[in-house]
């Protein structure tokens, strides 16, 4: 799984071992919730194989904010950086391999990398990222209409429209399963 990355984080051979042997890998099956809405996390998880989904539940209905899939990493940064009860809960969709390091050998990670240029900044990188995720999709809900925020997912991330249930889609764009079936349906007649 890492040996994809080596290239990428120029650390010498028994360092890299040192820091990739604090991950321990995991399989679940579909529907497993990692951080449950609330709890403080204390892990985070690199994804091999499957998708997840971060989400909320907003008193009727869950909510899904983001889509994870191969080689991402997922975490309730809130909740595993500060330890803060989670603002959301994350949820395997698809079967999955995962890959998860405790927050103690993160932190040592972090701390030792830290004085390291190239490396501080990739983690910074990584943090932006996501960061700017979540921003371009909170813009969309003020300047997109629910049509064009399903075109842009289709052109920037088609592996969700290819991989997700429909009812996760929805609720990601913010509308109810008939209203993106009628989205779709308009779509194919256009």
């Amino acid at each position: 799984m890492f040996e994809q990355f080596r290239n990428k984080f120029p650390l010498d051979d028994a360092k890299w071992v040192e820091y990739t042997n604090c991950f321990t890998r995991m399989e679940v099956p579909a529907k497993t919730v990692l951080i449950h809405e609330g709890d403080i996390s204390d892990k985070t998880f690199l994804i091999e194989k499957g998708c997840i989904r971060a989400f909320l539940n907003d008193g009727e209905k869950d909510v899904t904010f983001q889509f994870f899939f191969e080689n991402n990493i997922v975490a309730s940064i809130e909740s595993f950086r500060k330890q803060l009860p989670s603002l959301g809960a994350i949820e395997t969709i698809e079967p999955s391999i995962l890959w998860v390091i405790q927050k103690k050998d993160f932190d040592r990670i972090i701390h030792e990398i830290i004085e390291i240029p190239v490396l501080r900044d990739k983690v910074i990188d990584v943090i932006f990222e996501r960061t700017y995720v979540y921003m371009k999709h909170h813009c969309s809900f003020i300047s997109d209409t629910p049509q064009q925020r399903y075109l842009n997912l289709i052109t920037e991330t088609p592996q969700v429209i290819q991989r997700v249930p429909q009812h996760y889609i929805a609720s990601y764009l913010g509308v109810s399963t008939v209203h993106l079936s009628r989205i779709k349906r308009k779509l194919v007649k256009g």
